[in-house]
């Protein structure tokens, strides 16, 4: 099921041109940069954008640029199909390694305890209305999301990612919020009731 949904999704997204990709991106990051959530937290975990995901790369220059958040990015080990987590300075230091994903050159790795993220910026290619997501089908980002209890966890989708269900497994973390080009859908209220 989840391999079916996966696919159609990729599908969706590859027909959105560089242009619209580009612009909804730009809205759904700006709806990020106002969150409360988001200009409380010190140390931010991003994922670098790639293919057809809501972009983040200008973001990332931009925040990096002005120093005020301690921007980290997750790096591979395939060895144990797990995230690392690494600060970065400057995009510079970003090359591209797994799948072509941009993550920073040995010499420029400097690692972070997941304790120590405030917020996480999760991707997916599948979203629904109570938090759950599809990633990429290997499950680093479920694996990184569970021994990260304190950081508020916040998917980037573009509203035609979004479903109204998910199928979703024990092992499964869910977000907090999703932020769309059209809305905010906010789950840590939603759990509260």
């Amino acid at each position: 099921m989840k391999r079916k949904i996966r696919a159609e999704m990729m599908k969706k997204r590859a027909a959105m041109n560089k242009e619209d990709l580009l612009s909804r991106s730009a809205v759904i990051c700006e709806t990020l940069r106002k969150l409360e959530e988001f200009k409380n937290a010190k140390n931010v975990l991003f994922y670098v954008s790639t293919k057809n995901e809501v972009e983040t790369q200008v973001m990332l220059k931009e925040l990096l640029k002005a120093g005020e958040k301690n921007i980290v990015v997750p790096v591979t080990d395939k060895k144990t199909s797990t995230l690392n987590l690494s600060l970065i300075k400057d995009f510079s230091e970003l090359v591209p390694k797994t799948h072509e994903i941009l993550e920073p050159a040995d010499e420029f790795i400097r690692p972070v305890s997941p304790e120590k993220i405030d917020l996480v910026i999760t991707p997916g290619i599948a979203f629904d209305e109570n938090g759950n997501r599809i990633g990429s089908g290997c499950g680093y980002y479920d694996r990184l999301l569970c021994g990260m209890k304190n950081a508020k966890k916040i998917g980037l989708a573009f509203e035609l990612q979004i479903l109204p269900k998910l199928p979703c497994y024990d092992h499964d973390v869910p977000l907090d919020i999703i932020i769309t080009e059209e809305r905010i859908i906010r789950l840590d209220e939603k759990r509260r009731i």
